[in-house]
């Protein structure tokens, strides 16, 4: 196969798989079918093409230390950029190009949704092998999805003449359609639109500059002022805040005569909400897709997941039940699309859990809460090997660490010790401490807070590895 470097997209926050996919942990980050998620299957699916060069992953600060830790978990190497803020799929795009175009211009690039599932690893590679030719000759490949039915979720392209083997010219695009129009569009042999395309770095590069040129400005300058460390990009803020927020689609694609569709039929979903996962799960006999401590008695295609508490079901039918630490769903399945409006409804009430998933990753490792109370507050704390907390104090509460499992080193004051399990250290209001992990297993402590605040915004950091303030 001809090389072709991996572009993968990891924006969006997915809030119509709330509660687990969440702003801090958005959906292609979480595992909602199999052991992987979805991210780290799209790494993989990316990397067994064979013959592609080091991917490419775009993402943002937030997400950054997560797409390490993940990758780190399938053992796969990639380069990071990182966009100051998020404007749409199209600048994202447009930067990865520019990056990839500083060393050859003329590699292909494949941008892949790392938040999309695929059954049939077999057909998704010859449709991007159908796609080289037409982009090696300069044409924008999309990759149009064969319906399976009048789905009103998706965008559709109608494709034209052939480009050669196994690819159409792209007719026009289409808005997400009504209930009747999707009917049609399948009588007409219209493709969904996926999100995934193949094309040479210039020549996307050279359709923004005819058809976007403030954008491509704006992107060129970001990428070109970019500060780089090893395997990291990040973006210029003030340049890269000049372009415009539009998708791909709507400042290029709707409008370059180079567009090119490749139909594909890879048993392939978007993942857009628990109905779909409903559809791709693996039923009972009646119809139930379970994930987790469930126990069902006569129901019926119903989707029951749970990240914690024992979850029973009795009498119901095509119902989805989604139950996490701190929040728990109940919806209609035919109804799953609308989830997004309880999202909002929770953001516009300042509720955290909207936002804020109960499991938060820093890039140590991570930790969540067990219990709070007024002056007291519990953590579970698990640093992976080689992290190392930040050299810091607190103006406002003392701490006690419980080692559970792995060997911590621990500095209070000028004081350092290392602690293994069922070993205890206290951290005095005002002290000077750290957590580290000098192991090769994953080091867990229990934290217990007292104090009259405990608010994360209570750290005075001195030292910190991973340039924090």
């Amino acid at each position: 196969m001809t090389g072709i470097r991996p572009l993968i997209m990891c924006g969006g926050n997915g809030t119509r798989l709330w509660p687990v996919s969440r702003a801090s942990l958005p959906k292609q980050f979480a595992i909602l079918v199999g052991e992987r998620s979805t991210f780290q299957q799209t790494m993989m699916r990316a990397v067994q093409l064979g013959a592609t060069q080091r991917p490419l992953v775009v993402t943002n600060a937030l997400h950054r230390y997560l797409v390490e830790e993940q990758l780190a978990e399938i053992g796969v190497q990639a380069d990071i950029l990182i966009e100051p803020e998020r404007r749409d799929s199209g600048p994202a795009i447009l930067a990865g190009a520019c990056e990839i175009a500083r060393e050859d211009a003329d590699t292909l690039v494949l941008v892949l949704a790392s938040d999309q599932m695929v059954q049939d690893e077999g057909a998704f590679r010859e449709a991007v092998v159908a796609g080289i030719d037409p982009a090696l000759s300069d044409h924008l490949v999309t990759f149009g999805v064969t319906p399976t039915h009048p789905a009103t979720a998706y965008g559709y392209i109608q494709p034209g003449e052939a480009v050669g083997e196994g690819a159409w010219r792209v007719s026009r695009f289409a808005e997400k359609p009504g209930a009747e129009r999707a009917a049609s569009y399948l009588l007409d042999g219209f493709l969904w639109n996926s999100g995934n395309f193949l094309f040479r770095a210039g020549a996307l590069i050279g359709e923004y500059e005819r058809h976007d040129p403030q954008t491509a400005a704006a992107v060129e300058a970001a990428v070109a002022q970019a500060r780089r460390d090893v395997g990291t990009v990040c973006l210029d803020a003030e340049a890269f805040a000049r372009a415009r927020r539009l998708s791909v689609d709507y400042a290029v694609f709707e409008h370059t005569e180079r567009a090119a569709v490749v139909p594909m039929s890879c048993g392939w979903s978007d993942v857009g909400n628990w109905e779909a996962l409903w559809a791709l799960g693996e039923g009972d006999p009646d119809d139930n897709v379970v994930r987790g401590e469930v126990e069902m008695h006569d129901a019926r295609g119903c989707y029951v997941s749970s990240d914690g508490p024992l979850t029973s079901v009795l009498g119901l039918s095509d119902i989805v039940v989604v139950a996490s630490t701190d929040s728990i769903l109940v919806a209609d399945r035919r109804r799953a699309g609308e989830v997004k409006e309880i999202v909002a409804s929770l953001q516009s009430r300042g509720r955290p859990e909207a936002e804020t998933h109960p499991r938060v990753h820093r890039p140590w490792g991570w930790y969540e809460v067990l219990d709070a109370g007024s002056r007291f507050q519990v953590k579970r704390i698990v640093v992976r090997p080689s992290g190392r907390l930040s050299l810091q104090k607190h103006r406002h509460r003392a701490e006690h660490w419980v080692v559970v499992t792995g060997r911590a080193r621990v500095t209070i004051g000028d004081e350092v010790q290392e602690l293994g399990p069922n070993q205890h250290a206290h951290i005095p209001l005002g002290a000077v401490h750290r957590l580290e992990n000098f192991g090769n297993t994953p080091v867990e402590i229990i934290e217990v807070q007292h104090g009259e605040y405990l608010g994360e915004d209570d750290i005075v950091r001195i030292e910190d590895i991973y340039a924090r303030t």
